[in-house]
């Protein structure tokens, strides 16, 4: 993973005004919500709430800061069904607008026997590949993308999502030490690029300036120190 900067540089800034915008946009809320893992989480992150034109352009504006800081060499951007396929377009879209113009693949869930056939949709899929997606829960997603794409004798070169949530995945049942990020990184061998982290979450909680937000800070930071990483 690119190492989190340092507070008060560029791309720390960058995580801060990520959550703020998802917090404003509705994406991130606080609760009780049930994970897939069964855990009861005080916060939820829902992608598919980025609904509309002027959400959709401010996440890409985030996503192609990120992957500028990244310094990550990419040839073309592919997008797993199904959110993966709106991120990959509007990414690339913005990646045009700052003057990189890359190609751009996604997958169909089941396979067309007519017209171009096949599972892929776009460009052609070659050289170093990007995986871009919301987050990583299992990595059960960037498992089946790695596998497509080197079907197609290209190169998977990393991820970019917008959070990481440092939390444990599970093992068969069990609470696993690694994180689905970590897992990528270590197992995978590929290295993962995050908008923002949890870390940067518990930041926004503790510096903004709304009490209503200040009081969700102890129920998060009591779930990090139990599931985090």
């Amino acid at each position: 993973m690119t190492p989190r900067e340092q507070p008060g540089t560029v791309a720390d800034t960058l995580a801060q005004d990520f959550v703020k915008f998802a917090v404003e946009a509705g994406v991130l809320r606080f609760g009780e919500f049930k994970t897939k893992a069964g855990r009861l989480s005080p916060y939820f992150f829902n992608a598919g709430l980025f609904d509309d034109g002027a959400k959709l352009a401010r996440l890409a504006e985030f996503y192609a800061a990120r992957l500028v800081a990244s310094g990550i060499q990419f040839d073309m951007i592919f997008g797993p069904a199904y959110k993966g396929i709106t991120l990959a377009a509007a990414v690339a879209m913005e990646l045009a607008r700052r003057g990189r113009n890359v190609p751009y693949a996604y997958n169909r869930k089941e396979a067309k026997d007519h017209g171009e056939g096949g599972t892929l949709v776009g460009a052609p899929v070659r050289g170093r590949v990007l995986i871009i997606d919301d987050v990583i829960s299992a990595g059960t997603s960037v498992r089946e993308s790695i596998s497509m794409i080197q079907s197609a004798g290209a190169t998977p070169c990393a991820v970019a999502i917008a959070l990481d949530r440092q939390e444990k995945a599970t093992d068969n049942g069990a609470d696993a030490p690694w994180s689905a990020v970590q897992f990528v990184e270590r197992q995978l061998q590929l290295p993962v690029s995050a908008v923002a982290t949890l870390g940067d979450l518990l930041q926004y909680l503790k510096t903004n300036q709304d009490p209503a937000l200040g009081e969700h800070f102890a129920r998060v930071a009591a779930y990090r120190e139990r599931y985090g990483v």
